[in-house]
């Protein structure tokens, strides 16, 4: 039987346990580390996956979640030993923005 392919899962962790089809888009890791910028703003349309990059990345680079290599085992950025080593370094402050359906911030609080 083939993978389920889970319609707004925003969730890496989620997409990746319960063994979801999956764009393997783990190179993004790679180039954006690479690039060094001091800021980097991620704008795509409505349903492009932005909140589950930043849930990848999250669950990459986490402290919360070292030891979690298993998340990313098959996919492009666990060939790279260097990365291997890099997951699960850093403190990771994710806030998500992706629930709030409100027109203006007046009615957001």
């Amino acid at each position: 039987m083939g993978r389920t392919v889970g319609i707004g899962h925003q969730d890496f962790e989620k997409v990746r346990v319960k063994n979801n089809f999956y764009i393997d888009k783990t190179d993004f890791i790679k180039e954006w580390w690479e690039a060094d910028d001091e800021v980097t703003l991620i704008t795509r349309p409505r349903r492009f996956g932005k909140t589950l990059t930043m849930s990848m990345l999250e669950k990459f680079f986490s402290v919360n979640y070292a030891g979690r290599g298993e998340l990313f085992e098959g996919l492009s950025i666990w060939q790279d030993e260097k990365y291997r080593k890099l997951q699960g370094t850093f403190p990771v402050i994710s806030l998500s923005f992706a629930n709030v359906k409100e027109k203006d911030y007046v009615t957001t609080i």
